[in-house]
C-alpha cells in the first residue's frame, strides 16, 4: 500500500472539502501552512491511499492525529475510536460555540478534539476571530 497521494486525488479530496480542514472546519485560506491529505486509517494500519479513506486536513491536525486510529474519551474513560470525516456527520458530533470552541456531542469526538487539540489557545483565538468578521466556517 502507498501513501503517495497523486495531484488528482489530491484536488478530489480538496474539493469534496471545500478546502476545509474536515476535522476543525479551519480553511485552508485561513492558515500560514498548507492543508494536506490525511489516511484517516493509516497505511500500517491496512487503510488505503483511495478518496474514501483520505480526509483534507490542516497542517496542526494532521500532525496531532499522526497516524492514530483511537484514543480515549476523558468522560467514560473508554478508549473509542476517532471521528472519520467519511463516515461520521460533523455536526451530529460537534458543535461550534460562540466563543470559538469546539465542543464534543458524543465520546468519539471527544476522544478526537482532544487527542488532535483542536482547542489549543491559537486555534481557539483564529475560530473567534474568523467568526467576527463572518468567515468561520466558509462553506
Amino acid at each position: 500500500m502507498s501513501e503517495y497521494v497523486s495531484s488528482g486525488l489530491r484536488r478530489q479530496v480538496r474539493n469534496r472539502a471545500n478546502g476545509r480542514c474536515e476535522y476543525c472546519l479551519i480553511h485552508e485560506e485561513d492558515c500560514f501552512l498548507p492543508h494536506e491529505p490525511d489516511h484517516i486509517i493509516a497505511v500500517k494500519h491496512g487503510g488505503e491511499t483511495r478518496e474514501e479513506n483520505l480526509a483534507w486536513t490542516c497542517f496542526v491536525c494532521n500532525r496531532a492525529k499522526g497516524s492514530d486510529i483511537a484514543s480515549i474519551d476523558g468522560d467514560s474513560g473508554d478508549i473509542v475510536r476517532l471521528f472519520s470525516p467519511r463516515r461520521d456527520g460533523w455536526n451530529e458530533n460537534s458543535e461550534v460555540a460562540p466563543d470559538g470552541q469546539i465542543r464534543a456531542l458524543t465520546s468519539i469526538a471527544r476522544a478526537t478534539i482532544n487527542l488532535l487539540r483542536i482547542n489549543r489557545a491559537e486555534q481557539v483565538e483564529l475560530r473567534f476571530t474568523l467568526m467576527k468578521t463572518g468567515l468561520f466556517p466558509r462553506s
